[in-house]
């Protein structure tokens, strides 16, 4: 990655100095100038700056926002378009996104990261065992629950969804500090039982196609 980007800033200030611009600097090697700067990119940062500056990467790369996919906050999708997006896709929880939107305002999760596991997991209930439990996440049988198939069964999408928010707030959250979407998920399904780092990736993907056609 960085050596691509040392060839990139290469390129751009082989075009910088460059005639009639190389007429201003008529003593400096450069050979020399790109050395340096060239060495200046070991530092990720310093690298990225210098891009920046020279137009090879946007401002907005050169800052990311790392709350992009951090899953506490206000709702970046409204109840309408939760149960839209369930309807359209013939859940059989398709009624119930007021709920999923009333239940991430309680526990101050936005709703769509709740609804891109529930698409993540089981096609929101279409499909898998979750079909018959209302379970949103699949979440593994524990003590005082009732259980189907070694996951936890609930009555309703409702009691399903409020669970989901409830483990997700109290120990991802709560009581192990883990707030964005990788942090979450190499938890929640590790290495060990899921394709971990493709799980990240469709979430990540369905949160930006609907917060983007919000904005489309």
């Amino acid at each position: 990655m960085m050596f691509t980007a040392y060839k990139q800033l290469q390129l751009r200030l082989f075009d910088t100095f460059s005639p009639p611009a190389s007429r201003i600097l008529p003593m400096i090697n450069r050979q020399i100038v790109l050395v340096l700067l060239g060495l200046l990119c070991l530092t990720n940062i310093i690298c990225l700056a210098l891009l920046t500056c020279l137009g090879l990467v946007p401002w907005t790369s050169a800052a990311p926002d790392a709350n992009r996919y951090a899953i506490v906050g206000k709702p970046s999708i409204t109840a309408l378009r939760i149960n839209h997006i369930l309807c359209q896709a013939s859940s059989p929880a398709c009624g119930t996104g007021a709920s999923l939107y009333r239940l991430g305002v309680r526990y101050g999760i936005d709703p769509i990261f709740a609804l891109a596991f529930f698409n993540k997991e089981s096609s929101f209930g279409k499909y898998g065992v979750a079909a018959t439990t209302h379970s949103l996440g699949n979440i593994r049988c524990s003590d005082g629950y009732s259980c189907q198939e070694g996951f936890r069964s609930y009555k309703s999408w409702e009691e399903g969804y409020a669970d989901w928010y409830q483990l997700i707030r109290q120990l991802y959250v709560n009581n192990w500090h883990l707030k964005t979407i990788p942090q979450i998920v190499k938890r929640y399904a590790p290495p060990s039982e899921n394709d971990t780092e493709q799980y990240i990736s469709d979430v990540e993907q369905f949160v930006s196609a609907w917060r983007m056609r919000r904005h489309g």
